[in-house]
């Protein structure tokens, strides 16, 4: 199983430049829901970026909920009023990157739900992935090798064995920025790794056993440190 992530667009400005520019378009041009926008050729060049940036926001737009891409057939405007769309794309051009505690509250708030949800729901297969990647982050621990990615990885599995796609892809999301903070703070120690095989295990077979209370619990522990890291307090007060 590989780690599948959404990257972050290296350009946040010229993304936030892009949805602005297509906000003023269905604006000038009256563009109601359903009504399809121009090529990407078109655009691309009308807003002077390259496909690939353009595609970017539309993409962002499309996860939002504001467009909605057909194969063959274009870009349209998804069925939502014409107030409403314009609210919610002043919202996305305000949203700014959060920080390390709102990541943290996030990841916390997210895994709680979705370690139980994945005891209730795992299949045979979940087991096998959640398996294989409890093994590679031992083996990249034991060598004493960097295994943030296959820390995480084994997170991912988790969120995927929930079976709830939503919670799948907000994992997905904030992914890339757990990974470039836990570099950038270097939050964990050669032996808090050690540790965290055991704590893996510990989840691992709560999840085995579906029994949701016990994967909660387990996963409350396991959180415990990166908690205490950025709230100073050993209390994990989110549910």
């Amino acid at each position: 199983m590989k780690l599948e992530i959404i990257s972050k667009n290296e350009n946040q400005d010229i993304q936030k430049e892009i949805i602005s520019n297509i906000r003023e378009l269905i604006s000038f041009k009256n563009l109601e829901p359903g009504d399809k926008l121009p090529s990407e050729r078109m655009l691309s060049e009308k807003f002077g970026v390259s496909r690939s940036n353009l595609r970017g926001a539309i993409q962002k737009l499309e996860f939002y909920g504001l467009l909605n891409s057909k194969p063959q057939s274009g870009t349209f405007i998804a069925n939502i009023g014409t107030i409403a769309m314009d609210g919610m794309l002043e919202d996305i051009l305000r949203l700014e990157d959060p920080d390390f505690k709102s990541l943290v509250e996030t990841r916390i708030l997210l895994e709680l739900k979705t370690v139980r949800l994945a005891a209730l729901r795992r299949t045979d297969e979940d087991l096998k992935q959640l398996r294989d990647a409890l093994d590679a982050y031992e083996i990249k621990v034991k060598e004493g090798k960097d295994a943030v990615q296959e820390d995480l990885l084994f997170h991912l599995a988790i969120a995927r064995a929930s079976g709830n796609s939503s919670m799948n892809t907000f994992m997905l999301i904030i992914t890339p920025e757990i990974i470039t903070n836990f570099e950038k703070y270097h939050v964990c120690n050669s032996n808090q790794s050690f540790l965290g095989i055991e704590e893996h295990t510990e989840i691992f077979e709560a999840i085995k056993a579906q029994n949701p209370q016990l994967a909660k619990e387990k996963m409350k522990i396991h959180f415990k440190t990166l908690y205490q890291y950025c709230y100073n307090t050993d209390d994990i007060k989110i549910d």
